[in-house]
């Protein structure tokens, strides 16, 4: 039995929008990060294909975006059909706590009993009618009390994502792939992913979670009872004439903390904690390798080229290249290169080194070079 028509009645969509994504620098900067860049090749941003997946299963009108003030325009020329109410404004960065918590308080007050399922904005998901499938699984496990989250089966020894323990099926009707999550792993050396991949009991964590709001809540005032406090006074004049103030004088003194650490981490210690395995091509697009990986379907002898107007010319080459300048770009005889040419700002790397950009980003920050950041 799949999730029952009364679920997907109570089911609202949540999309964090938020980080700068500095691992694709120069691309993505504060000003236009990550989310609102076509990276998949779809023709549109990351952001509208994670709209265009959500709408079947919560129609336009019960999808909330929490991003930052700064991208409000954007977003929302970007998705014209959600809803004013429905867009959530951060002053600042204040992580997934914060976002994810604020946007369930939010609904609950509205929605009492509303189950709330929270999808990053810059992921890409190639198999959207599986994804669907998946969730309306975590909807029936949330239902009966769990917090769950969605684990993708690994595809190789990845050093980039943490991993989550599960090796107990959840006796739930409707939910036939549903586990009791053990416990979840920090990103792991490349030796101990390799163990965790070949056990076959281990499953990436895609950082999706579905829950009751109310439950969700609960949680988080668990483990943080001050940071609760603080999104339940937020949530509560937000629906009000008060909402301004309230924001600024609230907002500043949360807890930057990832649900990882407020949510899932104590739910699985607790037994509290299921996940449902996706068994669709999942990439969180952490990098420029897996932007490499992703045009080129994994063959390394190919170069994926990305740009509106690049002008590439290329002689017994592979990587990436990402042009948003005119200028030609000519790579002869290199192989996995990143190239990565902005108007003010060029990036040259390989795959192999492609998780050492963010360190870039933070000495330019720490230099002073903030313009091209």
């Amino acid at each position: 039995m799949a999730a029952s028509d009364d679920l997907l009645d109570r089911f609202y969509s949540v999309i964090p929008a938020g980080g700068i994504g500095s691992r694709l620098w120069p691309l993505s900067r504060a000003d236009a990060p990550k989310f609102l860049h076509d990276l998949s090749g779809s023709g549109q941003s990351l952001l509208r294909d994670t709209w265009d997946r959500l709408v079947p299963l919560s129609g336009e009108h019960r999808i909330m975006v929490v991003t930052g003030r700064a991208h409000r325009a954007a977003v929302e020329k970007q998705l014209p059909g959600l809803a004013d109410a429905n867009v959530v404004l951060e002053s600042e960065p204040r992580e997934s706590t914060a976002a994810i918590g604020l946007a369930a308080a939010i609904l609950e007050r509205r929605e009492p009993g509303v189950i709330i399922g929270s999808f990053a904005a810059d992921h890409v998901i190639s198999q959207p009618e599986r994804f669907r499938e998946v969730v309306k699984q975590a909807l029936v496990t949330a239902d009966a009390g769990y917090i769950t989250t969605i684990g993708i089966t690994p595809t190789e020894p990845s050093i980039g994502f943490g991993y989550i323990h599960a090796t107990k099926p959840l006796v739930v009707e409707g939910a036939p792939d549903a586990k009791i999550v053990d416990s979840f792993v920090e990103k792991p050396d490349l030796a101990t992913a390799k163990k965790y991949v070949k056990s076959g009991s281990y499953l990436w964590n895609a950082g999706m979670f579905i829950a009751r709001a109310d439950t969700l809540l609960e949680q988080i005032g668990h483990s943080r009872p001050e940071l609760l406090e603080g999104i339940l006074k937020l949530a509560e004049a937000w629906d009000t004439p008060r909402r301004g103030a309230v924001v600024d004088q609230v907002w500043p003194e949360l807890e930057k903390i990832a649900i990882d650490y407020t949510v899932a981490e104590p739910s699985a210690l607790e037994g509290k904690l299921a996940v449902v395995p996706g068994n669709f091509t999942w990439d969180d697009v952490g990098d420029f390798a897996s932007i490499a990986k992703l045009h080129s379907g994994g063959r390394k002898s190919e170069l994926a080229i990305l740009g509106k107007n690049a002008r590439v010319l290329s002689d017994s080459s592979s990587g990436v290249v990402v042009s948003h300048s005119n200028r030609v770009i000519s790579l002869i005889g290199v192989e996995d290169i990143v190239v990565v040419d902005t108007p003010d700002a060029l990036l040259v790397t390989t795959s192999a080194h492609a998780q050492r950009v963010k360190a870039v980003v933070d000495a330019l920050r720490l230099s002073g070079s903030g313009d091209v950041l």
